[in-house]
């Protein structure tokens, strides 16, 4: 890969991910697969004048051991050196990058319950942090190639051919052109034109069908607005992109107000293991039966870990026809397959999906319907003939979505 257009792309992530600003501080969490790079977005970090930019490096594998020969008694802690780095991310409002590489498969064959119960356990400590940063600071999650990934998406090449692929279309969806910035610049616009529209209509509701089974009705919040590409940080209007690659519009539905059936389109790839040819039927709001060809007992757990995880937090609206669908590959990565067609979201709501978010509290806005969790899971349900109408209060029909694209 040219090393010039990995520059062009460590800069992208510097200055229109995380729009990193003079004196901040920026976290970089990444695998051990491109260090290389890893130094590259260091440097543009630097560069745009940030005061320190620390590096947590992960290893699958290693990660994968700890589930295995742990007990749940340790995994479930939660340490005072953990307790003072989230304090330290509140003080300091750091930045946060993920520069996932993460193989899909690389917890299997681990104990999906003891997971779930450690990370149920440690949530009440990091949900109050969690809480007083949202919306608060810039973050951004990015991907670069691991050859596990790689061999995983392309079986038939050899690894390093597999991770050129790999490489390529992480850069070409990422749009890293000539001039990557400006590519975003543009980008961000559409999406910000997409969004007045949809906000100007007030939708009550929105109507999914699809020949694959998918029949869906999803209520919306009065105070709802859908939101796409870059975003502001609360207090500060620090402009940034969340995601790179990013394709979708999006909104928080209203808890209890989800009606029907949705099957996926894509495996959802969750706790280091894939969950297959699913779907899952919704009454008032809640999830109320499952099913998997691959792993349903992880979806099961997923949907049960703690009261908000089997109710919706997001709704979003992708064109089928989109440049990561159109690369005709399956990527095993939510970052690529939920901005290929639209998508729904288990668990956690965003609560800056509605009008004058700053002027409420945590407990306001699960009043007024944010569902709240410990999880937030994407999962695919574009289709190249899905439907999705918009319903206003007074009854008017809207096509938002026709044959897998958009109608507006």
């Amino acid at each position: 890969m040219q090393r010039e257009r990995l520059k062009k792309y460590a800069e992208l992530i510097a200055k229109c991910g995380l729009n990193v600003q003079k004196g901040q501080e920026v976290i970089i969490n990444c695998e051990l697969d491109q260090p290389e790079f890893v130094q590259m977005v260091v440097e543009e970090c630097y560069k745009c004048g940030a005061s320190r930019v620390t590096v947590e490096w992960t290893y699958m594998p290693v990660t994968k051991l700890h589930h295995i020969y742990r007990s749940l008694e340790t995994l479930s802690e939660f340490s005072d050196i953990e307790k003072a780095k989230l304090q330290r991310r509140l003080d300091k409002q750091t930045c946060m990058l993920w520069l996932d590489s993460e193989d899909p498969d690389g917890l299997k064959g681990t104990d999906s319950e003891k997971i779930v119960k450690a990370n149920v356990a440690r949530f009440p400590f990091i949900k109050p942090f969690r809480d007083k940063l949202e919306n608060k600071y810039q973050w951004c999650i990015c991907a670069v190639p691991g050859k596990d990934w790689a061999k995983k998406i392309f079986p038939d090449d050899d690894e390093q051919t597999a991770i050129e692929k790999l490489w390529e279309a992480i850069l070409n969806t990422s749009r890293v052109d000539d001039d990557p910035i400006a590519a975003w610049e543009k980008h961000n616009a559409d999406l910000a034109e997409k969004c007045r529209y949809l906000n100007e209509c007030k939708f009550e509701k929105l109507e999914y069908k699809s020949s694959n089974g998918t029949d869906f009705t999803v209520g919306l919040n009065d105070k709802g607005i859908f939101l796409g590409g870059g975003e502001y940080t609360l207090g500060t209007d620090i402009y940034y992109n969340p995601n790179i690659p990013s394709e979708e519009v999006f909104t928080t539905p209203v808890r209890g107000k989800a009606e029907g059936k949705v099957v996926a389109t894509k495996p959802l790839s969750y706790q280091g293991k894939l969950i297959e040819n699913f779907w899952l039927r919704f009454e008032n709001g809640k999830v109320v039966e499952v099913h998997a060809e691959k792993n349903q007992e992880l979806l099961e757990k997923m949907v049960s870990m703690d009261e908000g995880a089997a109710y919706l937090g997001e709704c979003a609206l992708i064109a089928y026809d989109s440049p990561i669908n159109n690369t005709g590959i399956l990527f095993y990565n939510t970052l690529f397959d939920e901005n290929a067609s639209c998508h729904l979201a288990l668990g956690r709501g965003f609560t800056n999906c509605l009008e004058n978010y700053e002027k409420y509290s945590v407990e306001e806005f699960e009043k007024m319907g944010v569902n709240s969790s410990m999880i937030h899971v994407d999962f695919m349900i574009g289709s190249k003939d899905m439907s999705i109408v918009g319903v206003k209060p007074n009854g008017e029909r809207v096509d938002v979505i026709k044959n897998g694209n958009w109608a507006i």
